[in-house]
């Protein structure tokens, strides 16, 4: 029995941020229950790769343990149906353009008023209101719109989009936070509320340390490729075999580092003494550490630095690091029953959570879904005769 057992959640959500936030909440044992227009979300077909027809790996790891319903919302008799569905939950997580719902009869006094325990998470790209509320925001334009782009890539390159969906992602994961807390003071109060994600907050979030030095002298800061603006060494080497990171954050790690490189007296050396001595004089380090860390091969260095308390480790490509060793045994890769996947990041002691079933196929529990919500047999048949909702074996 997973913590969230008996949390009844509906996914009006698609792409990644709300898919991956209703995702976790089905990790921990909510029925969450998705909800596809039609033409479907369009990261079915965002491949290849493709596990089956209709469904790309990239919506495969968003969307596996719900429940699948397929609505037409275009018309009234399909926003009745989700009136329905709203009736009977605890949580509606949804990032429709800003207005959508209030469009279809249900603006946040009205879903307040109606569904008053209902928590409603809403996941918008720059906020409902204000210059630009309402405006459309994948990712990468939020990367770029909110300075992150401006402080990834190589000093002297062009500003980089991070190579995953970090915005996206953290957003999700903040959606799912914010869901746990309306959830505890809904214990206290009995009332639900609105949880505002909007991917420009979460961007702005995760400017540190850069917007906190800004913020401190009003300096803009630039680009330092892998190198840490303000820790040093804190930065990629090459090995004899391959890239490097190491990161010494105290003087005792900066010790440790050149004792095991066979160079102990740079820890001494007045140019390296402290942090802000080093990030002072950072290139002529970085050349005094390229050398030594040139002569040792990757893993073998790590394991000698790790063991001195030094974080370090080679630079894996995903396949390195789907399979370390350490990855398999916090049971980050999940293969089970036909499912590959990753695995549950949030563990918990009694109730672990479980990586569930793979994504159903479209409208593949519209039936039952529908029956649940207090429908009858032939209410439900109608429904589908008529093409509002979609899906289902008889």
């Amino acid at each position: 029995m997973g913590a969230l057992d008996g949390l009844r959640v509906l996914d009006l959500s698609r792409v990644l941020a709300g898919p991956y936030c209703t995702q976790m909440l089905a990790d921990h044992g909510a029925e969450v229950i998705k909800v596809e227009s039609p033409a479907g979300d369009e990261t079915r077909g965002w491949g290849p790769p493709f596990l089956s027809e209709g469904t790309s790996a990239y919506y495969a790891n968003l969307n596996r343990g719900k429940k699948n319903i397929v609505l037409d919302l275009s018309g009234p008799d399909g926003r009745c149906l989700l009136g329905t569905l709203l009736a009977g939950a605890d949580v509606v997580v949804e990032n429709f353009k800003a207005g959508t719902l209030a469009r279809w009869g249900w603006p946040d006094e009205t879903i307040r008023a109606e569904y008053p325990a209902l928590i409603h998470c809403r996941i918008t790209g720059f906020g409902a209101d204000g210059p630009l509320g309402g405006l459309p925001g994948y990712d990468a334009v939020l990367q770029a719109y909110g300075g992150l782009m401006s402080v990834n890539g190589e000093a002297d390159g062009p500003p980089l989009r991070i190579g995953v969906p970090v915005v996206d992602v953290v957003t999700g994961v903040l959606g799912f936070s914010g869901i746990l807390l309306a959830l505890h003071e809904r214990a206290r109060s009995g009332l639900g509320q609105l949880v505002d994600c909007s991917l420009l907050d979460t961007v702005i979030s995760l400017l540190h340390p850069h917007s906190a030095a800004w913020l401190a002298d009003g300096a803009v800061p630039r680009r330092t490729g892998s190198a840490h603006p303000s820790i040093a060494p804190y930065e990629t080497f090459s090995t004899a075999d391959g890239p490097f990171f190491v990161g010494a954050g105290n003087n005792r790690q900066f010790a440790a580092l050149v004792d095991v490189l066979g160079a102990p007296g740079l820890a001494s050396d007045p140019r390296f003494a402290s942090n802000a001595d080093r990030v002072s004089n950072v290139g002529e380090l970085r050349a005094e550490l390229s050398v030594l860390i040139g002569q040792y091969k990757r893993d073998s260095l790590a394991e000698l630095l790790l063991a001195k308390g030094v974080p370090a480790s080679p630079v894996h490509d995903i396949a390195e690091a789907m399979n370390a060793p350490q990855v398999r045994h916090r049971e980050m890769v999940v293969e089970r029953d036909g499912y590959r996947g990753v695995g549950v990041p949030v563990k918990l002691g009694r109730t672990p959570g479980c990586a569930a079933e793979s994504p159903r196929p479209p409208g593949a529990d519209t039936r039952e879904v529908l029956a649940a919500a207090g429908l009858s047999r032939e209410e439900v048949e109608r429904a589908l005769a008529k093409g509002v909702a979609y899906g289902g074996r008889a």
